[in-house]
């Protein structure tokens, strides 16, 4: 649906120009843009490689293991049906681990682990489980401490101070963090009243 709403929107826009005689304006825009997305792939991939490589140092020193031990407390509470030893809770701390510190793209394959593993517990096959969706609301709601995409697209853009959005990203992303698990808790509980 999002793919027809984009068409739909330049289809407009090129025949907008070329009803106003435009089309050179319009030409050269989707030029000038095309070379932009390619500055800002390239930006983002180097953001990208440094932080996706120091979460895997992170991980290779012990400093994963260390911080998962540490999230322990909180993934029991939030999530009590995983068992102690089980595999998904290193992957979902992980992946708390990478959004806190705004890496989405390392974050993304440690949720996608997660759920995985978050499968294996599953007995209802087809149907997310109540701990599925606690992360999943966990995941999107995602505190972060350092907002790197947001700080290197500012940059990229010319932003005279790219970290200034910092502290209102932690204010967001920590209300949204809370409403996020006041939510997960009462939904999880009215799926235990339904299921009793």
């Amino acid at each position: 649906m999002l793919n027809y709403l984009w068409a739909a929107m330049l289809l407009l826009g090129i025949v907008w120009g070329a009803i106003n005689g435009n089309m050179e304006a319009v030409t050269n825009e989707a030029l000038d843009s095309a070379k932009e997305a390619v500055t800002l792939c390239i930006t983002m991939l180097g953001v990208m490689s440094l932080w996706t490589g120091l979460m895997q140092v992170a991980q290779a020193g012990g400093i994963i293991e260390s911080l998962t031990k540490k999230l322990n407390p909180f993934i029991s509470f939030m999530f009590p049906e995983i068992p102690k030893k089980h595999l998904a809770r290193e992957a979902i701390a992980t992946n708390f681990i990478a959004n806190f510190l705004g890496l989405g793209w390392a974050a993304t394959p440690a949720g996608l682990q997660a759920m995985e593993q978050l499968d294996t517990l599953n007995t209802n096959k087809g149907v997310a489980s109540n701990a599925m969706c606690t992360f999943l609301i966990l995941n999107i709601s995602s505190l972060q401490l350092i907002p790197v995409n947001i700080i290197a697209y500012r940059s990229q853009y010319g932003s005279a101070n790219p970290t200034l959005i910092v502290g209102p990203a932690i204010i967001a992303t920590l209300i949204s963090t809370a409403i996020g698990i006041i939510f997960a808790k009462i939904m999880s509980k009215q799926t235990y009243k339904y299921k009793g």
